[in-house]
């Protein structure tokens, strides 16, 4: 698979949409201002209601864990998750149960 190449904006924009997706359900998520960006991935610290820190970069292939702690890229890890909800529910069960909540609420208030 060759890897999408986006600029420096068009991979701004799919880390805000990941961002604006996933914030209610972790303590803190934001691209990473230490590590670089190129025009195939893109890096995110992530720290989880459990308060654990990661670093996670989104490339073409998906999203992968590759720092234990913020701006770290340094994990060897070859595990790549098609969402960033798969990425999370991984490692938080917090993540589920706080992403689980809203979906039941917006069902029962959707009859």
């Amino acid at each position: 698979m060759s890897d999408r190449v986006l600029d420096s904006e068009g991979w701004q924009e799919e880390a805000q949409a990941v961002i604006n997706d996933v914030k209610d359900h972790v303590k803190t998520i934001e691209v990473s201002r230490a590590l670089a960006s190129s025009n195939s991935r893109i890096f995110l610290n992530v720290e989880t209601l459990e308060g654990v820190k990661y670093t996670f970069e989104l490339t073409v292939q998906g999203y992968r864990f590759c720092g234990k702690v913020f701006d770290k890229d340094d994990w060897e890890n070859s595990q790549y998750f098609e969402t960033p909800y798969a990425l999370l529910n991984s490692v938080s069960a917090r993540f589920k149960e706080s992403f689980m909540d809203v979906l039941f609420r917006k069902l029962t208030y959707c009859k």
